[in-house]
């Protein structure tokens, strides 16, 4: 009887912080083992550091840290990464206020319900509307108390409970994948690959369109055969609790007016990125005043909704830590001059198979890590400090790699049993892992061919 409960033991994927900080440890042995050396860089058009493509060099005089640099590089790393954390902490800030005045879920409830009198409706106007807040806002987690207004609306039009979380995932996948403005994977990405923060947002937003199609025609796919054929669902046979569709909270003139301030706050921030030039500074600022509007809009209270306020910065205290231990891995690797050494050890392959191969392995190789490295923001910590130089040697713009690093991260988050949200919302629903990941794999399938197709586009066109 003991020895399933030692096998699940056995089987647990680590913390993510685990992870990192193993990360850490091999970057620092790295350190000792691998070649070292540097490229010599150069200004671009933009006044940003480029790699200087056939100029590596190993340095004469080998530079040995001390297991203390190991320590000591996770306070260096929070500091240095303090405009991305204190960025992502205010703007959890302001969602936290949001979700506490209940426009988020007044205006997904009332949006779900109106859509439940149509089919096609429900599937399309769903994934459209999950993917449109995970694209802009990098919404996730908020989903979760949907799950089960959506599966019971679903079983009312004789589809199943698999199709209600096909909506809910299907968009959360497609608009982080093709996220335009997500504060916590584009922008983030962007900081680290010295990028302006949520530029190349035109290609994104003519992607958001047919990735979000896919989306919707395969739940629709799926929904249509079960409706036809109850004895198709993947869950038939299966217990689950689904209660009738119950009355969700009413969408006052109140949440009406948070809601299009935050339309408002979303729309400011593309006009100042596109526009003035706006950085993380201007960015946090813009968040922190959405989040001052939705106290005094949605009648919060000063103290209540400072309450909310710090309740949602602290749920993504999390991230924070895992954006400082990931920039400690790039922090220990550019100490001990090894940094470029992988980037040159990484390009010689690349160049080899070509600018367009180069971004679709890009792509493969940032899907694999989401498995270990759930966080987009971590991700993007982890991985960007490599993949940017590595697009400089291999001829391709560091905005590909940094849509490469979007698709990989957003597309896989529907798969990765390392991902919460996606365990949350199968819990709440009742669905077996492997039975989604018979619905999900195909999915995932054409996504990643879309997405290999629009790579090779961007670098057709020196997307930038």
């Amino acid at each position: 009887m003991t020895t399933a409960p030692r096998a699940a033991r056995a089987l647990r994927v680590p913390h993510t912080l685990v992870l990192l900080f193993g990360m850490m440890v091999a970057a620092w042995a790295m350190t000792w083992l691998l070649p070292q050396g540097v490229f010599e860089t150069a200004q671009n058009e933009a006044g940003r550091a480029i790699v200087v493509a056939g100029t590596y060099e190993t340095v004469d005089e080998r530079v040995r840290l001390s297991p203390l640099a190991l320590l000591t590089a996770i306070p260096r790393a929070m500091a240095d990464a303090a405009p991305i954390i204190f960025f992502v902490l205010i703007v959890g800030g302001a969602v936290g206020t949001l979700r506490a005045s209940g426009a988020i879920d007044a205006g997904l409830g009332r949006a779900l319900h109106l859509l439940g009198a149509r089919p096609g409706w429900l599937i399309s106007g769903g994934v459209t509307l999950f993917a449109i807040a995970s694209a802009a806002l990098g919404t996730s987690a908020e989903y979760i108390p949907l799950v089960a207004i959506l599966a019971a609306l679903a079983v009312s039009l004789q589809f199943d409970r698999m199709t209600a979380v096909g909506i809910v995932l299907a968009g959360y996948g497609a608009g982080y994948g093709v996220a335009f403005l997500n504060p916590f994977t584009v922008l983030a990405a962007h900081e680290v690959a010295e990028l302006p923060p949520g530029s190349g947002m035109w290609y994104r937003l003519l992607l958001f369109v047919p990735f979000v199609a896919i989306g919707v025609h395969h739940v629709w796919r799926y929904a249509a055969r079960v409706q036809a054929d109850p004895t198709k669902s993947l869950v038939a046979g299966l217990p689950a609790n689904i209660e009738p569709v119950s009355e969700t909270t009413a969408l006052t003139w109140r949440h009406r007016a948070c809601l299009l301030a935050t339309a408002a706050a979303v729309g400011l921030l593309i006009w100042g990125i596109g526009s003035q030039g706006w950085y993380l500074n201007e960015l946090t600022a813009t968040f922190f005043g959405l989040a001052v509007a939705i106290i005094v809009i949605g009648r919060l209270g000063a103290s209540d909704g400072a309450t909310h306020f710090v309740n949602g910065a602290a749920e993504l205290v999390g991230t924070a830590l895992l954006i400082g231990f990931a920039r400690g891995i790039s922090l220990l690797l550019e100490d001990g001059q090894v940094l470029h050494s992988i980037v040159h050890g990484l390009s010689i392959p690349l160049q080899m198979v070509g600018e367009h191969a180069a971004a679709v392995g890009m792509l493969l190789v940032q899907t694999l890590l989401n498995l270990f490295i759930p966080s987009g923001s971590g991700q993007a910590y982890a991985t960007m400090p490599i993949m940017a130089p590595v697009a400089d040697i291999v001829g391709i713009p560091r905005q590909v790699a940094v849509l490469a690093f979007q698709f990989g991260d957003g597309f896989s988050n529907i798969v990765v049993p390392t991902n919460p949200v996606l365990m949350g919302i199968l819990g709440a629903a009742a669905i077996p892992y492997g039975r989604w990941l018979r619905f999900v794999l195909p999915l995932l399938a054409k996504w990643l061919v879309a997405a290999a197709v629009a790579l090779v586009v961007a670098v057709m066109i020196g997307y930038q």
